[in-house]
């Protein structure tokens, strides 16, 4: 009979077996003082300006990855390192519930405008809210960066990576942010929000100062506003526009030298931020703002495989904007479970690398 995975290493432990009801993450029953890397889930939306759903991400990838092998064909047993899911503060689910309830008011009339003093008090009030969520993400991130883990951030909506990203920056000025989204989220605010998920790079460029350089992939969706920030910021910004790369492969170029060409915008030090519409529609139907194009699974599991394999150290990362689709469709999910462990794996092995 296979016994339920239970625990990380010990005779108990039968990683071909079947996840405990209970488990944690990817069926392993691990403390975070034990583990390598911790999981701090974020389960808010309040400013997606299109279909919801993510705040429903983070249980909804912690369930799935209960069918997740943990065998990696490249990478070995990562798990055997020790994975473990913070439970989120109480004040996250009440704030993304207080600021819902002010935001869809702005979301439905298509933005707050000084001629609507209404809604303009009720952006700055999910400002404020946003505000206190990044400030405890980023001292909760502080916290067991502090203690050496590798932290990575479950959303949510892609805005709630401010925390998590002024933390890092904070250990490792100097830091370098590889962004995965279909969206450049180089906007000033959008429908009214400062703390929109639709800013939160320029954002990050603004406001972080130890963030040295931002590295774009499959960007396909933008405004003039954003290109004028892209193309007013070369040394700080370097976008590897998705209709450019694809025009690229069309000719003849191979993803592997593409690859190669965007981690050398890279500095050694990498946090990886994963808005999941970065990928085709087809591995995340349900997100909040899909768009044709895109990366597959296995070039972004071969991109992070570059970052690592080059001497460069993932110290970070995110996962965002996975969504649970109408009916409860959890393919997203599934997905963002599988994106997740890749995600760990690569960063993992990236300390080996990048200490050898």
């Amino acid at each position: 009979m296979l016994l339920p995975r239970t625990g990380v290493t010990g005779s108990d432990f039968d990683p071909d077996g079947p996840s405990a009801p209970c488990s944690g993450i990817f069926g392993l029953s691990c403390s975070p003082s034990d583990a390598a890397v911790v999981l701090l889930p974020v389960p808010f939306e309040a400013t997606v300006s299109y279909r919801r759903g993510t705040a429903a991400a983070p249980s909804a990838i912690l369930r799935a990855s209960h069918q997740v092998d943990l065998y990696d064909i490249e990478l070995g047993h990562p798990y055997r390192q020790g994975i473990a899911w913070i439970r989120e503060p109480r004040e996250f689910s009440l704030w993304n519930r207080q600021a819902l309830h002010l935001a869809i008011p702005v979301h439905e009339a298509g933005g707050s405008s000084k001629k609507c003093p209404h809604l303009s008090r009720a952006s700055a009030q999910v400002d404020a809210i946003a505000q206190r969520l990044h400030n405890l993400v980023e001292k909760i991130a502080h916290k067991w960066i502090e203690k050496g883990k590798l932290l990575g951030l479950i959303g949510g909506e892609h805005s709630v990576s401010f925390g998590a990203i002024r933390a890092h920056a904070r250990k490792w000025p100097g830091l370098g942010i590889l962004q995965i989204d279909a969206h450049a989220d180089l906007r000033n605010a959008y429908e009214g929000f400062f703390w929109s998920h639709a800013s939160v790079m320029k954002n990050v460029l603004d406001k972080v100062d130890g963030v040295h350089k931002l590295v774009q992939v499959a960007v396909r969706d933008l405004g003039p506003g954003e290109a004028a920030v892209i193309s007013s910021q070369p040394k700080r910004i370097a976008t590897h526009f998705d209709t450019l790369l694809a025009a690229e492969r069309f000719q003849g170029m191979t993803w592997a030298e593409q690859c190669s060409r965007i981690v050398d915008d890279l500095p050694s030090r990498v946090y990886v931020s994963v808005d999941i519409d970065g990928l085709k529609p087809s591995c995340c139907p349900s997100t909040g703002t899909p768009v044709p194009g895109g990366l597959g699974f296995r070039e972004l599991n071969y991109l992070l495989g570059r970052v690592a394999k080059t001497g460069r150290q993932i110290v970070g990362f995110d996962l965002v904007e996975v969504a649970m689709g109408s009916h409860g469709v959890e393919w997203d999910a599934i997905v963002g479970a599988r994106v997740l462990y890749r995600l760990i794996a690569w960063a993992l092995e990236s300390r080996k690398h990048a200490n050898s």
